[in-house]
């Protein structure tokens, strides 16, 4: 039976490992694990996991520690594990404080952690140990006092110099922090013993003196004449320390104590995750910025759902076949690979990816110095110049860049701990890293990386939805700028779908370019679909590769955000190859093709239509008042009661409104009716002739004309679509997504009904066209083709029924069945009077009958459609589809025909 993977567990495991001590006595490992460095010290049941044996030499974790220490250097550990059976103690020798960060885990909570000894067997990394993700986040926040604090300084805090001398000089600051707690100033204290000898007033000179040294050679430095003290700092290089236009401000003792106490003396920088921290650190940047920005910043395990499927799986089961010389030509290959973040932010997509890249260097590294084939000067090849970036943000631009050393220092150190023979110096940084700071959607990529150099696009585009950017704004002219002026729906796409055409475009350049990008999900839902996707297939040749449904982005950020998301892995190929489609949980399953709907598809494309593609009944939206926020459509009963009080003759004017909000939740609303009304009964009536003005006014104010010549009819709703006298099948155009089916149902004549629902006219329909619109077909339908609110359905009559395959040839008999079941619904519903369809509807609270009744009615409709009972949502939309596609195609001949 396998476990975490692996069959054949005693192939994997060293058990009783012998080892000899300092003091020349014999010891034994109970486990150890050559392939990813874990030693495992087991103690019985009763044992305390923190105490010291009975015979007072060590605890069990001093034990383990004594016999890692004693093993030879290639075989050093770089886990500890001390168990009771009970208990699971975690120790990361990587951490510079492995007792303190120690991680636990309970035998019973095994089932649901497990995850969390991925290390056992997995010399890769998918998720970062809390410690490394709690000391990020803490470093974040001390960042941030740090930037509040220094940036009260300046003498005009809003200058965009004195904006951008903040940034660089506090991206300087934490790199010297970094760089004295990883050794690489020498002394673990180099710059805190620097600097805490000048009084506050003296720190600014003191930073730029040491800028400066940090930013000469050391054949250069005799002319300028370093102190002594300066003269220990090794030179850095890479650009961090050039600018001298830097602007600093005058410190206080405050700042002095903060930087030398709780920033140096009291935390160590050497273990943070430079992917984590890069996007904490920018949370220093306001709130309402990062907002207006649509930035979101992403966990580390998010991340790998982009780049695994997309390259790094592939990687690693490549280097588990690899041989000696195989394993020298894949670290070369790894060295030619190239990446481009075109909306990188702190960095950290790039920064994951290069320390991915590296991990399997170093493993890469492992085998071939096992081999005796190790270049041992200095056997790195992956660079920090293969990974290429733009951002807009200046002070992004500074934190990725730092991001993205820090790694390379950090995955250096893991490399030189393989063998003590590899020399590297860690200093000067060997490389400049390739972030631009530009709008990456008004600039040609190729300037940051030529095309045909490029491997891979990976991003998390900014999520800005299509109505919250307002008309004018930078980012329409954006969208503008990307699509063309004149392309057809620009109002309608989302931000995000500028990068998903940027990339397509770099593609018809070098089609060896594979894509990975995360989007907000309303670009495989809706009107979107036909806007976006018809340019990208048809015009650009793309193709869906891999993709993530619908899930929850979360974010490192304390703010976090939670967006839904897809991620879609593409290419502009000419080959036919496997698809994988993933869903929330991870599951992944293998498809012939992905269509922009995220399901297993030919990419088929539904537009919106005036009218029925089949034969069904006509659906109408409900009435528009265009009122000025409800003076003709929207009282309360206690505002209806409050007028008819004093002016009961106005009773004949209330009639009661309906739109998704009420009719789910049976929530009672009124409007005023005025169609046919008296005028002299309105102008006695003087809350009835105010609400009459008000709407005159508001429509005359109109920057529409079509608006604007509605005042002439201001006592009326603006458009009336409803007709007197007949009854009315009614769909909410917004419904919960955590329902299974949509609720539908039938009102009076003498209700009012309002744009947020639409209709069908009673005398066009029957319980069959119910049945089925009700059912799982249509449902299954609904749920792909939809737009989305967030993540409630989005009902569209252009959209969802207009396109909505039915069965044109059903017989009488099936039409009758469907109608039978069609009415137990309503006569199930009809048991509980006093609950309103969102009770009826709740999956918890949903009655038996009505769940029967619907059970009953979906098996009648699938059988209409020649479906199994147990027939998935999938394979359901995936005929409809099929159907849609023949149909159009018909529609499409008789077209031609009469041309």
């Amino acid at each position: 039976m396998a476990s975490f993977g692996i069959e054949n567990q005693t192939d994997f495991l060293e058990f009783e490992k012998p080892i000899v001590l300092d003091n020349n006595n014999n010891g034994r490992i109970d486990v150890y694990i050559p392939e990813t460095k874990v030693l495992i010290e087991q103690k019985k049941i009763d044992v305390d996991l923190d105490k010291v044996s009975p015979d007072g030499k060590w605890t069990p974790y001093q034990q383990a520690k004594a016999y890692s220490n004693a093993l030879p250097y290639d075989e050093k550990t770089r886990w500890i594990i001390t168990c009771n059976f009970n208990e699971f103690h975690i120790y990361d020798l990587n951490s510079k404080h492995p007792e303190e960060s120690k991680q636990i885990i309970l035998l019973k909570d095994l089932p649901k952690q497990y995850y969390r000894l991925n290390f056992l067997v997995d010399y890769t990394r998918n998720d970062i140990p809390p410690y490394q993700q709690e000391l990020s986040i803490k470093a974040g926040e001390i960042v941030k006092v740090l930037y509040e604090s220094l940036r009260e300084r300046y003498n005009n805090s809003n200058d965009v110099h004195s904006l951008e001398s903040l940034n660089q000089l506090c991206v300087r600051i934490v790199f010297c922090l970094f760089a004295e707690d990883a050794g690489l100033f020498g002394s673990r204290t180099a710059f805190h013993d620097y600097l805490s000898p000048y009084p506050a007033d003296a720190i600014r000179g003191a930073l730029i003196d040491l800028f400066n040294v940090l930013d000469t050679k050391e054949e250069e430095r005799n002319k300028h004449y370093f102190s002594e003290k300066l003269e220990s700092f090794p030179y850095v290089n890479g650009g961090l320390f050039s600018n001298k236009n830097i602007e600093i401000p005058q410190f206080t003792e405050e700042i002095k104590e903060l930087i030398l106490q709780k920033a140096s003396a009291e935390f160590d920088w050497s273990d943070i995750s430079p992917t984590i921290f890069g996007a904490v650190f920018e949370s220093t940047l306001n709130p309402e910025t990062r907002r207006s920005g649509g930035m979101h910043y992403t966990s580390v395990e998010n991340i790998h759902k982009v780049i695994d499927p997309l390259f790094l799986n592939d990687l690693r089961n490549e280097l588990k076949t690899c041989k000696t010389k195989q394993l020298e030509n894949f670290q070369d290959r790894l060295s030619k690979l190239t990446f481009l973040d075109p909306a990188c932010g702190s960095g950290n997509f790039l920064t994951e990816t290069y320390i991915s890249l590296r991990e399997l260097e170093n493993e890469a590294i492992k085998k071939l110095q096992k081999l005796g084939q190790a270049h041992l000067i200095n056997p790195i090849k992956v660079s920090i110049n293969q990974f290429y970036g733009i951002e807009i943000n200046d002070f992004a631009v500074s934190v990725a860049k730092t991001a993205l050393w820090i790694a390379e220092l950090q995955m250096q150190r893991k490399t030189s701990e393989i063998s003590q023979e590899f020399k590297l110096d860690y200093l000067p940084l060997k490389e400049y890293t390739n972030i631009h700071e530009a709008n990456a959607l008004r600039i040609d990529w190729n300037d940051v990386i030529p095309a045909d150099k490029l491997n891979y696009i990976i991003s998390n585009p900014p999520f800005v939805g299509a109505r919250q950017m307002k008309k004018g704004s930078e980012q329409k002219k954006d969208i503008k700028i990307t699509f063309g002026e004149k392309y057809k729906g620009l109002g309608n796409l989302d931000y995000v779908a500028c990068w998903f055409l940027k990339s397509a475009k770099m593609m018809q350049k070098n089609n060896k370019i594979l894509a990975s990008l995360v989007s907000t999900n309303s670009i495989t839902q809706g009107e979107q679909v036909s806007i976006l996707w018809n340019l990208l297939i048809k015009k650009n040749n793309i193709k869906i590769d891999f993709a993530w449904r619908t899930f929850k982005w979360d974010s490192e950020s304390n703010s976090k955000a939670h967006v839904h998301c897809v991620i879609i892995g593409f290419s502009s190929r000419n080959e036919k190859k496997e698809c994988y489609l993933y869903d929330e949980q991870g599951n992944c399953k293998e498809c012939e093709n992905i269509n922009p709907y995220l399901i297993e598809c030919d990419d088929i494309i539904i537009e919106e239509k005036r009218k029925t593609l089949f034969i069904a009944p006509k659906m109408i939206y409900g009435n528009s008042p265009i009122d000025n926020k409800g003076c003709l459509s929207n009282y309360s009963v206690d505002e209806k009661n409050k007028i008819l009080n004093k002016y009961p003759e106005a009773e004949k004017y209330f009639r009661r409104i309906v739109g998704s909000e009420e009719f789910i939740n049976n929530e009672e609303r009124w409007c005023l009716w005025l169609l046919g009304a008296n005028p002299a009964d309105l102008k006695k009536i003087p809350p009835i002739y105010e609400a009459v003005q008000n709407v005159k006014g508001f429509r005359l104010n109109s920057t529409r004309e079509a608006t604007r010549k509605l005042a002439e009819v201001s006592y009326l709703f603006g458009e009336i679509r409803q007709k007197e006298n007949e009854n009315y099948m009614i769909v909410p155009s917004v419904s919960s997504e955590n329902r299974k089916y949509i609720p539908m149902g039938f009102i009076d004549k003498s209700i009012i009904v309002n744009a947020g629902v639409l209709i069908i006219p009673k005398t066009d329909m029957t319980l069959y066209h119910f049945g089925v619109l009700t059912s799982v077909v249509h449902m299954a339908w609904m749920r792909v083709v939809a737009g989305r609110l967030e993540l409630r359905y989005r009902y569209s009559g252009s959209i969802v029924y207009n396109n909505f395959p039915w069965i044109e040839n059903a017989t009488e008999e099936q039409k009758v069945k469907i109608e039978k079941t069609a009415q137990a619904i309503l006569d199930a519903r009809a048991l509980y009077p006093n609950s309103s369809l969102a009770d009826l509807y709740d999956d918890t609270t949903m009655p038996i009958e009505l769940r029967k009744a619907h059970n009953a009615n979906d098996k009648e409709v699938l059988k209409l459609y020649g479906m199994k009972t147990d027939i998935e949502e999938d394979e359901i939309v995936s005929k409809l589809f099929k159907m849609y596609k023949e149909k159009l195609n018909e529609v499409n001949k008789k077209k031609n025909k009469k041309k």
